[in-house]
């Protein structure tokens, strides 16, 4: 893997560091890809309640920016790779309660929700201040687009796997297979942290300076409002279009098979990506991609095939790579260049997952709101299309953003 690494990279370095970061996210990406879209599906089958999916999810979305808050804590006094662990193992343990709990899982789905809050929380705390500290801007494209790779190839094998296994064991017994796997992952993924150089940080934890620094810092202030739009578009799609395919289908491996297309396509894309969009094509990019994810989400209006479905799944997944690399790119460049970005590295994330929460959160409080009116069976594709612009409109937020580029 390393001489394929220097190779892509050519004359670049690639760290120790930097290759242990990618295979924590890969375990981390087939762990979540292979059970992630069929917790939903699990707790539906035994609620059948909209609400009580869209509570899950919302608690997992309040959870997540408060751990983020106490994990940018932790990091500001102890080695930031042991907070990485401790997400992991967080995650570790909220599927090994979906194992024990079982067919009562629905029962406890607020709870649930929250423990995988916690464990995004002090995950991705970690791993986005890992990933700012490791890569250089010269790097940071390159590792945001092998990750990207990483994670379609997760969202390609997991799902198909899981659709398969959970088909073919009777009722809920496929997914106590599924679930235990992903355990084993996160098990996995937490020998692998031990490869991480320990790193620290000095000075206090200032998160509400690093919010009023949006009055001071318009490019931080525009990344930060493309974050709640972007928020907005996630908080619904994450648990909706799973749901929604399931309702047509009735069928798990049908689902994988969605997610099979949709990461294919993204895996090539952030293959190629890595290699089309420089810094000075960031822009263009985020504008097309965003509008073609905005306007596909009209061929979920038009009827509820397979067919078509599966159109909408390849248009995803070759748009939001193209979205996602110079977007996050971007995100990690307006961090590096603001002010005393250096001692205040984590305090930038925490707020910027405050934001995208908030997006998340909002998106999630217009689904509950939006099935007391209307009937969720009929009503998901225009609750998509309310929310999924999104993304389109992260452009008009960052398209102002001055940086010195190459």
């Amino acid at each position: 893997m390393l001489r394929m690494l220097k190779a892509w990279l050519k004359e670049e370095d690639v760290s120790k560091d930097l290759i242990f970061l990618l295979l924590i996210g890969g375990l981390y990406s087939l762990g979540i890809f292979l059970s992630s879209t069929f917790v939903n599906i699990y707790l539906w089958k035994q609620s059948n309640s909209y609400t009580d999916i869209a509570l899950y999810n919302l608690s997992i979305y309040i959870m997540q920016p408060i751990t983020f808050i106490l994990a940018g804590k932790c990091a500001k006094k102890i080695d930031r790779v042991i907070v990485l662990r401790t997400g992991v193992i967080v995650l570790s343990v909220f599927f090994l309660s979906v194992l024990i709990i079982g067919e009562k899982a629905a029962e406890f789905n607020i709870l649930l929700g929250s423990l995988l809050g916690v464990g995004y929380g002090f995950y991705w705390l970690a791993y986005n201040v890992l990933t700012f500290e490791i890569t250089e801007p010269e790097t940071r494209d390159f590792f945001n687009g092998f990750l990207g790779v990483l994670q379609s190839f997760g969202g390609m094998t997991g799902p198909l796997f899981a659709g398969y296994v959970i088909s073919r064991l009777n009722e809920f017994t496929g997914y106590t297979v599924i679930f235990a796997i992903s355990f084993s992952f996160f098990i996995l993924a937490v020998f692998i942290s031990f490869g991480l150089s320990r790193r620290k940080a000095k000075g206090n934890f200032s998160f509400k300076r690093i919010i009023l620094e949006r009055k001071y810092n318009k490019n931080w202030n525009r990344i930060l409002q493309a974050h709640v739009s972007q928020g907005f578009r996630e908080g619904t799609f994450l648990f909706a279009i799973s749901i929604w395919i399931y309702l047509i289908t009735r069928d798990e491996f049908t689902l994988g098979v969605f997610n099979l297309v949709y990461s294919g396509f993204s895996l090539l894309f952030f293959f190629l990506v890595t290699r089309w969009v420089k810094p000075r094509r960031r822009k263009k990019a985020i504008f097309y991609a965003g509008l073609a994810l905005y306007v596909s989400v009209l061929l979920l209006l038009i009827n509820d095939s397979l067919s078509l479905l599966l159109v909408y799944a390849a248009i995803s997944g070759i748009f939001f790579p193209i979205l996602y690399v110079p977007y996050q790119s971007l995100t990690f460049d307006v961090i590096g260049k603001a002010w005393n970005a250096g001692e205040m590295r984590i305090e930038y994330i925490v707020v910027r997952e405050i934001f995208l929460n908030a997006g998340r959160v909002a998106s999630i409080l217009v689904f509950l709101l939006a099935i007391v009116f209307i009937s969720p069976e009929t009503g998901i594709p225009y609750i998509l299309l309310l929310v999924g612009g999104g993304n389109f409109f992260i452009y008009f937020f960052i398209k102002n953003i001055q940086l010195k580029t190459t």
